[in-house]
C-alpha cells in the first residue's frame, strides 16, 4: 500500500492521502501523527492507524523548510564491531525513542574524513543534533559552526561549544595497573590502540602514574600503541611479546585489543595468569565467559548513551549555558586472570 496511494496512483503518500481516510482535516492529521496541540484520543488513534494503512512516512525535508524539528539525531561511531558501540548505540537509543525522537547511525571507521562525511550527511538530513565519539576535529567543528547541537561521547575533540560524556579513564587505568604492581609484577606491559587522543592518553598517564605510585620504573620499550585501525594487529601483538619475552603481565587499553592478546597468550601456550596475566579496559561478555575469567575494568557503556542523549534532549529543548563536561567512574572487576608473577 506504501507505493499507491489511495486513489491507485504510483507515488508517495501524502498527509492529505492520511486525512482523507482517516476523515480529518490535514491540520488535526498533522497534529495528531506529530503529538502536538490537542486532539482527541480517538481520533488520534484513528490517524495514527490510516498511516500505518497506508504507508504514511512523514516528509522531513518539509518539516524542517517549516521551521518544525526533523525528529532525527545522528550518533557517529568509530566502530560497530565493538560491543562497546552497540551497548553505547542501544543506550542512546532508547533514551532517544522515548522522547519522540528517531537515531540515525553512522559508522566512521575511525577516519576522520569519513567522519566529516557523516557530519555533512546529518547537516543534509537537517538533523536535531548530532552525538559523536570523535576520530577529529572537522566533524565537530562542522557541526557546532552551523549551529547543531553536538555530545562528544567517550572521547572529547577539543572544540569549543559542545557538551560531553566521558569516563575517568586515568582512574580506571592506574587502579587496573595498580592491582598488577600491587602483586609483585614488574614488567607490566600496556598495548592500547592509540595515545593521540584525550582517552588514550589517560591511559597511558594512568599506567604511568601507577608505576611512580609503586616506585618502579616505567620502560618504554614495554609500551606498544596499535593504531585505531591496525593493519595486521595479531602480527603486531605477536612481534611485541618476542621482542619482550619477560613480560609477566599486560594491561590492555580496550577490549578489542585484549581480545588479541589473549587470543595470542592462548597460541603461545602461555598459561593465564600463570605465566602471563591479563587485564582489560572494557569489561565485555567473552571476558566472563572464557576460563579463567578475565579481570576489567568496566565502564558503564550503556549509562554512558543515556547521559548523553538526555544532554542532548536538553540541549533540543532549549537548556542553554556553558558547555558541560559529564565524567563517569569506572570500576575494577578482578577475576582469575591477574595473580602474582610466578618466581622462577
Amino acid at each position: 500500500m506504501s507505493e499507491y496511494g489511495p486513489r491507485g496512483k504510483r507515488g508517495r503518500v501524502t498527509l492529505r492521502d492520511v486525512a482523507e481516510a482517516a476523515g480529518t482535516s490535514r491540520s488535526t492529521a498533522s497534529r495528531a501523527l506529530a503529538g502536538t496541540g490537542y486532539v482527541a484520543q480517538s481520533i488520534r488513534t484513528r490517524v495514527r492507524e490510516a498511516a500505518d494503512r497506508l504507508g504514511y512516512v512523514p516528509d522531513v525535508s518539509a518539516r524542517t523548510l517549516k521551521g518544525q524539528s526533523s525528529g532525527l539525531v545522528g550518533l557517529l561511531v568509530s566502530d560497530l564491531r565493538n560491543q562497546f558501540y552497540a551497548q553505547l548505540a542501544a543506550g542512546v537509543e532508547q533514551t532517544l525513542a522515548a522522547a519522540g525522537q528517531q537515531l540515525v547511525l553512522v559508522d566512521d571507521h575511525g577516519s576522520e574524513q569519513k567522519a566529516a562525511d557523516g557530519a555533512r550527511a546529518f547537516l543534509a538530513m537537517r538533523a536535531d543534533g548530532v552525538l559523536l565519539a570523535p576520530v577529529g576535529r572537522a566533524a565537530t567543528r562542522t557541526l557546532v559552526e552551523r549551529g547543531t547541537p553536538v555530545v562528544e561521547v567517550d572521547r572529547r575533540s577539543g572544540v569549543r561549544g559542545c557538551d560531553s560524556v566521558t569516563i575517568d579513564s586515568g582512574l580506571g587505568a592506574r587502579e587496573a595497573v595498580g592491582h598488577l604492581l600491587a602483586q609483585g609484577h614488574r614488567r607490566v606491559a600496556l598495548i592500547t590502540d592509540e595515545t593521540m587522543w584525550d582517552t588514550g592518553q589517560a591511559r597511558l598517564k594512568g599506567y604511568r602514574a601507577a608505576h611512580r605510585e609503586a616506585g618502579v620504573p616505567v620502560s618504554r620499550r614495554l609500551v606498544l600503541t596499535l593504531g585505531l585501525r591496525p593493519a595486521d594487529p595479531d602480527r603486531d601483538v605477536a612481534a611485541f611479546l618476542d621482542h619482550n619475552p619477560d613480560i609477566t603481565a599486560v594491561f590492555a587499553a580496550n577490549n578489542v585489543v585484549g581480545e588479541t592478546v589473549w587470543q595470542e597468550l592462548k597460541r603461545r601456550g602461555r598459561r593465564v595468569p600463570q605465566e602471563c596475566s591479563l587485564i582489560c579496559f572494557d569489561d565485555m561478555t567473552w571476558m566472563r565467559m572464557v576460563e579463567p575469567g578475565v579481570t576489567a575494568v568496566r565502564q558503564p557503556v550503556y549509562d554512558m548513551g543515556v547521559r548523553a542523549a538526555e544532554l542532548l534532549l536538553q540541549r533540543l529543548a532549549g537548556t542553554r549555558g556553558r558547555p558541560e563536561v559529564r565524567v563517569l567512574l569506572p570500576e575494577l572487576l578482578t577475576r582469575g586472570s591477574t595473580s602474582a608473577p610466578r618466581v622462577n
